[in-house]
């Protein structure tokens, strides 16, 4: 029984079906940053293998020729713009602001014209391509990023012009045989490297241009100069290819320039054409397959939905931020007056007191807890609590001696329940079921008391308003990293959060291993429920919604064992994480109460513990692709911000705690790995909860931090005091040796 007990353990009860998703969306924002990155040519360019020089004669012929060449043939061939033919080229479009007043000014003029576009731009707005074509303008290729042809290899190449081939076939129904080879000129400055690159555009088909007149209107000249410039090659009246761009910039010269030059070549009796009009060519454009068609489409919608996509993220990136100062900045401040009320309880100031000291009674539910039984329950008899304390163990079924453990050390006021194995909720139910006394006080078989934990925790249930009480978890074996990052995360991220849940009345947990429940306010939550793998959260949000206070204790301090191992860990945060998520889900009602808890508590659990949680690794993401892609020294910066902002925070909390901060040199390590790792569980746990299916619970092998073994095994370490003055130690149960002060 107990081996097919065990391997039913071992099978996951849940399906992998979540790292299915996690790959799917993983793959899905890599190939929309890719993407994105391509299309700005912020990614791609290599260099290109050693070119063949080829022949000097044909470099020559191109050079002495005219600006529209042809070179599929055994030799170049060139040819130029008829007598009084102007053929006005406008590069890098279209632009969505300057594009639509170009044409409008072309139209009243009676002008054609040629566009050489990029494709990633035609992507963007194929409705001004449209335009183009349907007012008689002609298109030509001028790659798809705007990448340097002479400094990529051939595939990159014939990928470039592919890829705007298809977003015109898209965006119009078109190819183009036309080409222009991005920061090139004029015919007469051709060099060996662009002779390669024609060649292999050449046997793509195109036709390659070049210009007459660079007006340079990217460096933004005056426009007479523009406009001299233009008509220099006017005079004898021989026909002409002018160079403007209508994007990468302001091109309100370039606008003012196209006017004057239009005006002046109408009086001149020149016709504005374009270019395959102006040299006597039957049009450059070509019907567009269908299949072509429906490719274009799909990667114009891939790209702008990529643009959207990283637009967002930068947006989401600016919102995290602020969320993530504003209330680094707000639980602060609500730390330091908790901390001020917390000195005033210290001096009795208007604190309530009991009439009469009550009898407490403390459950343990334990579950394959051997080692460390002995430790907790001693700890617990070992108590300083001047009223009776009576300790129920309840063995859940375990498979190891934890029953045994328990009744053999004989301890007065020790019973110890054995039962079925049937969950945790259920082991609580049968000790609170078992136990004589009003006051419980729940912890876990891992835990460790001081003397005066006891005692402290349950003063505040004095006030008859006060349904439970959270204690303080301290993590013991915090020697190594891991279990550094996680005194880290109890002290600065729980106990910091119930500071400011105490001072708000939303208190979302009293945790397991420490807690002090009135029984009237557990009866009145319906007792502890098995719906949630977090049965300590459902308990709690339950007690709240029936309009009792939930408050923090941080002076009643447990000392309890953190996973030891990442895989470990990782059990232990996803059933955490998994039953977080079914209890915000189980009391989603209380945001429509008219008590602040539910708007406070649920809302709070669901923005900062599931949705920027679960958008964190795309900001991670995006740091990553702002360092690779850009400049990254902001990158740099922004990170060094938050990592000096929360060693900020840290040290404050530890110093609210008691604890040393020199156990902060491991926060930056921290955002590379714990936090990714925390991040990935609230994916999976939500990929989990979408697929719809039932995590098991998981338990954590327990390592025997609190045994009384020797002293080779780790110890919890003993913090300075107090912002309050009070001395805190570890406790010694039993026959355990004094144990020596160990740094955290």
């Amino acid at each position: 029984m107990r081996r097919q007990r065990r391997a039913a353990e071992r099978r996951p009860a849940e399906p992998r079906g979540h790292w299915f998703l996690a790959a799917i969306a993983a793959l899905l924002m890599a190939g929309a940053l890719l993407l994105n990155a391509y299309a700005h040519n912020v990614v791609g360019e290599t260099q290109p293998p050693p070119a063949d020089f080829g022949d000097s004669a044909e470099l020559e012929q191109i050079r002495s020729g005219g600006p529209l060449v042809n070179v599929s043939g055994s030799r170049p061939l060139s040819a130029r713009p008829k007598p009084r033919r102007v053929a006005l080229t406008f590069d890098d479009g279209p632009d969505p602001r300057w594009t639509p007043r170009l044409l409008d000014l072309l139209r009243e003029h009676h002008a054609k014209a040629t566009f050489f576009v990029l494709g990633a731009h035609v992507a963007d707005h194929p409705e001004l391509t449209r335009r183009m074509v349907a007012e008689g303008h002609e298109i030509g290729n001028h790659t798809y990023t705007h990448a340097d042809l002479g400094a990529v290899p051939a595939w990159r190449i014939r990928v470039e012009m592919s890829l705007t081939q298809k977003t015109l076939a898209a965006a119009a129904g078109i190819h183009t045989r036309l080409a222009r080879i991005p920061y090139s000129s004029g015919p007469g400055a051709v060099g060996y490297g662009q002779l390669a690159t024609m060649r292999l555009l050449g046997d793509e088909g195109y036709l390659v241009t070049f210009t007459d007149v660079d007006t340079q209107d990217w460096s933004r000249p005056p426009v007479d100069e523009m406009v001299l410039a233009s008509l220099a090659r006017t005079v004898e009246g021989e026909g002409v290819v002018i160079m403007f761009h209508d994007s990468g910039g302001d091109r309100a010269r370039t606008l003012a320039a196209v006017d004057r030059l239009l005006t002046r070549l109408e009086k001149k009796g020149y016709t504005a054409t374009t270019l395959t009009d102006a040299v006597g060519l039957p049009t450059a454009h070509t019907a567009a397959s269908p299949d072509e068609r429906v490719l274009g489409t799909v990667l114009g919608f891939a790209q702008r939905a990529s643009f959207t996509f990283v637009e967002a993220l930068g947006w989401f990136l600016a919102a995290a931020g602020v969320l993530t100062l504003l209330r680094l900045t707000l639980f602060v401040a609500l730390a330091w007056a908790h901390a001020r009320r917390t000195r005033g309880r210290s001096a009795n100031a208007g604190v309530p007191h009991w009439a009469a000291t009550p009898p407490v009674s403390v459950i343990v539910p334990a579950y394959n807890e051997a080692a460390g039984i002995e430790a907790t329950v001693r700890s617990l008899v070992r108590t300083d609590y001047p009223g009776p304390v009576e300790v129920v163990v309840v063995d859940d079924g375990s498979a190891d001696e934890t029953g045994r453990i328990a009744a053999s050390l004989g301890l007065p006021g020790v019973r110890v329940i054995r039962q079925p194995n049937a969950g945790k909720p259920a082991a609580l139910t049968t000790g609170i079921a078992h136990a004589a006394h009003d006051i419980l006080v729940m912890v876990d078989g891992d835990t460790v008391f001081e003397p005066s934990t006891i005692g402290t925790l349950v003063r505040p249930l004095a006030d008859r308003t006060v349904g439970a009480v959270s204690g303080n978890t301290k993590v013991g074996n915090r020697r190594g990293m891991i279990g550094r990052w996680q005194h880290i995360e109890y002290v600065v991220g729980f106990n910091l959060d119930r500071r400011a849940f105490d001072l708000l009345g939303c208190m979302a947990t009293v945790p397991g291993a420490i807690g002090a429940f009135r029984r009237e306010a557990i009866a009145s939550a319906g007792g502890v429920s098995a719906d949630t793998l977090a049965e300590d959260t459902d308990l709690t949000m339950a007690i709240s919604r029936r309009g009792w206070r939930v408050v923090y204790e941080e002076r009643a301090r447990a000392w309890t064992e953190a996973p030891a191992s990442l895989g470990q860990l990782w059990r232990q945060r996803y059933r955490w994480c998994y039953g977080t998520l079914q209890a915000i889900w189980k009391h989603r009602g209380a945001v429509a109460e008219r008590r602040p808890f539910g708007r406070r508590c649920i809302g709070y659990l669901t923005l900062f513990q599931v949705i920027l949680p679960l958008l964190a690794p795309v900001v991670d993401v995006m740091a990553l692709y702002g360092l690779f892609v850009g400049d990254p020294l902001p990158v740099v910066a922004v990170w060094a911000g938050f990592v000096a902002v929360q060693a900020l925070t840290g040290w404050y909390a530890l110093r609210l705690d008691g604890e040393r901060a020199s156990v902060l040199w491991v926060l930056p390590l921290q955002q590379f790995v714990y936090r990714q790792l925390m991040y990935l569980v609230v994916i999976q746990s939500m990929a989990t909860a979408v697929l719809g299916a039932r995590l098991r619970w998981h338990t954590v092998r327990r390592e025997g931090t609190f045994t009384l073994a020797g002293p080779s095994v780790p110890r919890p370490s003993v913090p300075r005091p107090s912002v309050a003055g009070r001395r805190r130690g570890p406790v010694r149960g039993g026959n355990a040796p004094r144990r020596r002060r160990s740094r955290p």
